[in-house]
């Protein structure tokens, strides 16, 4: 018993030393934007065990139960704008809908990467329309704007009590932002809408002045630039090369899109990881879109990798298993987050959106995790203990407190999971 005590005792100082660093190093977890509508329409969610987790706040603590530690929420400017279509499939996040699911996350200890995608709908490589209440091709008018509009919602997320932990500055922005006057090539070339060609110089601008307000209201958070080229590593290296011309351009981390079914295997994606990492070794690497089918295929793939990993759950296990063994063999890839975990249209009349999004974590057709949930914890070494220490060896179905006592099964302690060993709550 003294050396549990002696051994806890330790773990305890080098937790206390290991915190702000350790824990902030990794992040896992996914992109849940649509929870509070899934709740809102009833659909019914359930841990393995078949117990019903009836609020969003019982979901988010079992995420956290499971390893993971942060919630990604995407922003529109003013989603009322967006065409019919596009609101059916997901468009609806406005201020006081994030300010509500991001103080949840906040309330569940899980960190908050909001997603500010500068327009009043989708933006991806094809469509980065400004927002309709921007009206100006005056890309200095645009700039102010979007200053004060990041200005004014994280002023009143922080007053809500959701202040963001990271900031996307814009969502995949690998042909610009605010078309028509900000589009442009990854290498730097303008691009003609009409009668306006947008230009570097532009996009430049309005993500330093995005960057701008974040430091300002939230200086703690870390900013992402995001772009979806996980495929081409000459691309998304030119563009980080091209943005480094830039000198008010500031962010921290890289952000990258990886759905296989449209950028290829593990081998385009580490090749672009490698790019990367020699092009901008100071600059870490997240994942900030995954996702892989576990029932069906959507019909626009490029790419099926489904003779390497079946369209079931457990292919999507595999493929989830065999991406964090690869990303964990890249010291800059610090996150990973899912791309829509949370899509579950299990228990109700009418659908959430459209289509049901078969790539979630959750079975739309049962209303429970489906396998693949389990293995993100392993991204961040969730398992192995705290912050990945292991834990010496103990009797097996036994539990003991911090000070290496008994423990109650209440009581925070080492305990046996799954055959491994865990300081736990």
């Amino acid at each position: 018993m003294k050396y549990y005590r002696l051994f806890v005792l330790a773990v305890l100082c080098i937790w206390a030393g290991m915190a702000t660093a350790g824990n902030s190093n990794k992040v896992v977890g996914g992109d849940i934007s649509m929870l509070t509508k899934y709740f809102e329409a009833g659909s019914i969610y359930y841990d393995a065990n078949g117990n019903r987790l009836a609020t969003a706040q019982q979901l988010l603590a079992y995420f956290k139960d499971n390893g993971l530690n942060a919630m990604r929420v995407r922003l529109f400017v003013d989603p009322t704008q967006a065409s019919a279509a596009d609101v059916a499939s997901g468009v609806c996040q406005d201020l006081d809908y994030v300010k509500a699911l991001g103080k949840q996350i906040k309330d569940a200890g899980l960190r908050f990467l909001l997603d500010f995608h500068y327009s009043d709908t989708w933006t991806d490589p094809g469509q980065h329309s400004t927002p309709a209440s921007w009206n100006s091709n005056d890309p200095a008018t645009l700039a102010d704007m979007l200053y004060t509009y990041t200005k004014d919602v994280l002023e009143a997320l922080v007053a809500y009590g959701a202040t963001p932990d990271d900031i996307q500055l814009g969502n995949e922005v690998t042909v610009g932002m605010l078309w028509p006057t900000g589009k442009c090539y990854a290498n730097g070339n303008g691009v003609t809408t009409g009668s306006i060609t947008g230009s570097m110089d532009n996009f430049a601008l309005y993500l330093a002045k995005g960057a701008q307000a974040c430091r300002e209201v939230c200086p703690n958070a870390k900013l992402i630039i995001h772009t979806e080229l996980s495929s081409n590593g000459w691309g998304a290296k030119t563009l980080y090369t091209t943005l480094d011309k830039y000198p008010d351009v500031d962010y921290d981390i890289i952000g990258l899109s990886y759905y296989p079914y449209f950028h290829g295997d593990f081998n385009a994606l580490e090749s672009v990881i490698n790019s990367l990492e020699a092009s901008h070794p100071d600059k870490p690497i997240q994942i900030v879109e995954a996702g892989y089918y576990y029932k069906w295929q959507t019909q626009s793939a490029s790419y099926d990798y489904s003779s390497t990993y079946p369209i079931s759950e457990e292919g999507q296990k595999a493929f989830t298993d065999d991406l964090i063994s690869m990303l964990n063999n890249h010291a800059n890839v610090n996150g990973l987050y899912w791309w829509w975990m949370e899509a579950n249209e299990y228990g109700k009349p009418n659908n959430v959106t459209t289509n049901w999004y078969c790539a979630s974590l959750w079975n739309n057709e049962t209303g429970y995790p489906t396998p693949a949930f389990f293995s993100l914890k392993a991204f961040a070494g969730n398992d192995l203990g705290i912050y990945g220490m292991p834990v010496p060896s103990m009797p097996a179905d036994s539990r003991y407190d911090l000070m290496g006592r008994k423990a109650s099964d209440g009581a925070r302690g080492i305990i046996i999971v799954d055959g491994k060993k865990k300081v736990v709550k």
